[in-house]
């Protein structure tokens, strides 16, 4: 809504653009970027809470393989030696939301009309 308003599309409707053009060739190429790097930024959100309800064990079923179950069951092994159970499924769970972060940051970048 606040693009809707900004002068480069007030000038597009005054030299007669059809509004269904105006918002795929002016307003999508400039909203596209935040929306995208929100939408990644959910979804890394949502890995996160999954994990974490799996692994206070409200998540999915114990019998469904999560990350969240996975450092649940490490975690009772974690004092007798065997860190490692609980070590690699947290630095995949660490690796995954930083890489969609990342894509989101790439994407935004990769999308963004300014920079062209």
């Amino acid at each position: 809504m606040v693009e809707k308003g900004k002068e480069y599309v007030q000038a597009a409707r005054v030299i007669g653009i059809h509004p269904a053009l105006i918002m795929l060739r002016h307003i999508l190429p400039n909203v596209m970027g935040p929306v995208l790097v929100l939408a990644t930024i959910g979804l890394a959100l949502a890995i996160i809470a999954e994990a974490t309800l799996s692994f206070l064990g409200v998540g999915v079923p114990p019998t469904t393989p999560s990350l969240g179950t996975l450092i649940r069951v490490g975690n009772n092994f974690l004092f007798s030696g065997e860190w490692w159970i609980t070590f690699f499924p947290c630095l995949a769970l660490v690796f995954l939301v930083l890489s969609v972060n990342l894509l989101g940051d790439w994407l935004r970048d990769a999308l963004n009309p300014r920079l062209r």
